[in-house]
């Protein structure tokens, strides 16, 4: 009923102006002169075309032009259709009183302004006609952040059995949904089971820290025994104790370019160990509260370390100036790794987010957010351009350089300390409760878990894992535990694929958001 009497009334305007245009000839003495015929017509036709020629087409549609012919048609009100443009194939479609957007903050463009009908097959399919003009639109309208990144933007899952995908049908491309397969994990690579063979006694603390030198004759360790402590790695007998910090050592790493050791704590201390002296030579001084971890950069003399102050600082090794300061993070700074590649910096921090840093700069170039609990612990592949990252809700694994999500590891329901690989694609996991976890990297299967018996004499509650790292050949695994001893792994060589199966089955793969 409304749209009868839009008609009516458009259709009435029309008469009332053609009325008035014509009178609007007249003759000298003002009287009204009547125009010849083929005047008459072609001004009309001009008038319609440049003033209604839209609107009195727009409820027409091809059906009606198919029966009606390309004669003038008369409307129900005795008034006379000419077409909008003469001479040329005027095709028209369905179309509503307004123009119609496919979506909020969509531009209007020829294609979004008509309403186009769906076509059989798209309508079937339970389809949505919608233009791909307007796709494009709403692509370039789209805001596109690479500063930061909003919760779960990354690594928000599609539909597991629906997809969108464009069909043609005429001219005319539709988006339309169709049923797709979930996907499922791929078989995992079988990786040998591992074994615990020694443990090594010695700290008074826990163990916080371990690092292996680079020559693979021997291994560092940190304690709360404030003391930091030198083994053989082949027999586990202790070499060498150095005193200097007066808080737990919560960080140790050996230089690959020069005979350093650098050591961090509690006690806001950084310092340069010389180990042919076995003395200290440098200090960088700049935290202001405990520095919780350190990483060298593989190709140039940088230091960079991370502190419950907040921030992670940049330090040249010999002048032992503090070169940046990265402010960004709104809790403790838990971790830090280096690497030659861009990002240069990643940290993660108990503020539940991973920072990707620009070095040059000293700027954050990525914030990712997707983690709901404190993040301490963050590894990179050693031959992938690949990183994951481990909290308490999850293992998460990112892609370089802009941290797009790759996939959670569900599974180590507990506070994850520390994260460790070899090029193998051996993920090891590290927790709170003593708990280690071992995962497959590119599937994120995990196919052993290791609980460790405590040191005879310690209570239970002191089952906790600190710190993990593969020796250089990565055929030895060392943990640092809360029992106040280093445990050492190897592969169980005498393990098969018969003997120790994988058990998998290709089960739908769940990427959750958090």
């Amino acid at each position: 009923m409304v749209e009868e009497v839009q008609k009516h009334s458009v259709h009435t305007l029309v008469f009332r102006s053609l009325k008035r245009t014509h009178d609007m000839f007249v003759a000298d003495n003002g009287k009204p002169v009547p125009l010849d015929e083929e005047s008459h017509k072609r001004k009309m036709a001009i008038k319609l075309r440049n003033e209604y020629g839209p609107v009195l087409h727009m409820p027409t549609s091809k059906e009606n032009l198919k029966e009606k012919g390309p004669q003038n048609a008369t409307d129900s009100y005795g008034h006379k259709q000419y077409p909008a443009n003469q001479g040329q194939e005027v095709e028209y479609f369905v179309a509503g009183t307004h123009p119609y957007p496919p979506g909020p903050g969509v531009a209007l463009t020829a294609d979004t302004k008509i309403q186009r009908m769906p076509s059989e097959s798209a309508a079937q399919s339970l389809a949505v006609a919608l233009p791909s003009q307007a796709k494009a639109d709403a692509n370039r309208t789209a805001p596109s952040g690479s500063e930061y990144r909003h919760p779960g933007a990354a690594d928000r899952p599609q539909p597991a059995t629906m997809n969108s995908i464009v069909m043609e049908t005429g001219n005319t491309k539709n988006s339309a949904l169709i049923a797709k397969k979930a996907p499922t994990m791929p078989k995992p690579q079988w990786h040998p089971p591992w074994k615990l063979y020694r443990v090594i006694s010695g700290h008074l603390g826990w163990v916080r820290c371990i690092a292996v030198e680079p020559g693979n004759q021997w291994f560092v360790t940190g304690s709360a025994d404030r003391t930091i402590k030198i083994w053989d790695l082949a027999s586990g007998k202790l070499k060498l104790s150095l005193t200097g910090h007066i808080s737990t050592v919560r960080g140790v790493i050996v230089s690959t370019r020069s005979p350093y050791l650098f050591s961090c704590g509690e006690d806001k201390q950084v310092k340069c160990w010389d180990l042919e002296y076995n003395k200290v030579i440098r200090h960088y001084h700049g935290h202001l509260s405990a520095v919780y971890g350190l990483d060298l950069h593989p190709t140039i003399d940088v230091l960079v370390t991370c502190s419950r102050d907040s921030t992670a600082r940049i330090w040249d090794v010999r002048t032992k100036a503090s070169v940046h300061t990265l402010s960004g993070h709104t809790n403790a700074v838990a971790t830090v790794r280096c690497q030659a590649a861009e990002p240069q910096i990643i940290t993660g921090s108990h503020d539940t987010t991973i920072r990707l840093w620009d070095l040059v700069a000293g700027k954050t170039r990525v914030t990712l957010t997707n983690h709901k609990k404190s993040v301490r612990a963050v590894v990179l592949h050693p031959r992938h351009y690949t990183f994951a990252s481990g909290s308490p809700d999850n293992i998460k694994q990112w892609k370089f350089p802009d941290g797009s999500f790759i996939q959670n590891l569900s599974g180590h329901n507990a506070i994850i300390n520390t994260l460790t690989v070899n090029s193998d694609g051996v993920l090891v996991s590290g927790a709170d409760n003593g708990t280690m976890h071992l995962w497959d990297w590119r599937t994120g299967y995990n196919f052993q878990r290791v609980h460790a018996a405590v040191q005879p004499g310690s209570l239970d509650s002191e089952s906790g894992i600190f710190a993990c790292a593969f020796d250089q050949s990565e055929s030895r695994l060392l943990t640092a535990e809360a029992d106040k001893t280093i445990k050492v792994y190897r592969e169980d060589d005498t393990a098969t694929e018969e003997t120790h199966p994988v058990s998998w089955k290709p089960e739908i793969i769940k990427r959750k958001r958090f």
